[in-house]
């Protein structure tokens, strides 16, 4: 039965102690601190609805239980979690700042690919660790533009790993970001054995571009990261 007089931190400690758990193994099974079960513990903090599946399968219960709910009913887990710049981050979230286009000078025509940290997605440290990504070197990128059509829409936002570079990163027809002379470009990189080709999926209106080493140079080819993770509006 429910003791609805109970908050979640005290339903958690109490299955927790049921487990045979202190707060540091249930922190390091979640992938979090000791602290933040604490936090969620004594009332300070409270989990997000994201991670209460995780909470309720390791200790063993239902998130019905932890939330308090005797009806266990869905509608209370299924609205959308919101969060602003006021809002402070989980232990287990890293803020994703955005890399941008910025023109050098007014009508010149030629831009740089700078860090906007004025927008940022948060991301769970968990996820990002499971992708070999460090969240230090995570960076989101908005796709512009048909040629990359139907996989990424005009608008759509793609995930990037700072960390792999280098042409011996590259796993060929993965998607990576690329500064081509200040143009942020998103598109699968192929290795060829003189340099390197970039294709569209939407092959039709955007050919194959390829690259030889010395045109890269001269062009200013950089790979910018590799692409973990994208999201769009269905539109």
């Amino acid at each position: 039965m429910i003791d609805a007089m109970k908050s979640i931190g005290e339903r958690i400690a109490q299955k927790r102690e049921q487990a045979g758990f202190n707060q540091s193994e249930l922190g390091r099974r979640l992938g979090l601190t000791a602290q933040a079960v604490q936090k969620w513990e004594s009332g300070k903090a409270t989990p997000r609805n994201s991670k209460l599946n995780d909470i309720a399968s390791i200790l063993g219960t239902t998130v019905a239980f932890l939330v308090g709910d005797a009806e266990d009913k869905p509608s209370a887990l299924s609205e959308i979690e919101t969060w602003d710049d006021s809002t402070p981050l989980e232990d287990d979230e890293v803020e994703v700042p955005f890399l941008r286009e910025v023109e050098l000078s007014a009508g010149s025509g030629r831009f740089a690919i700078k860090e906007d940290a004025s927008e940022r997605l948060r991301f769970p440290r968990q996820r990002l660790r499971d992708n070999s990504v460090s969240p230090h070197q995570a960076r989101c990128v908005t796709v512009r533009g048909n040629s990359m059509t139907p996989v990424l829409r005009d608008g759509a936002t793609v995930g990037v790993d700072l960390g792999k570079t280098g042409l011996a990163d590259v796993i060929d027809g993965d998607l990576y970001a690329v500064n081509h002379a200040g143009q942020l470009r998103v598109k699968q990189l192929y290795r060829l054995p003189v340099g390197i080709r970039l294709r569209s999926f939407n092959r039709d209106e955007h050919p194959d571009e390829d690259y030889t080493f010395q045109r890269m140079h001269e062009e200013g080819v950089q790979i910018i990261g590799h692409v973990f993770w994208w999201a769009m509006y269905a539109r």
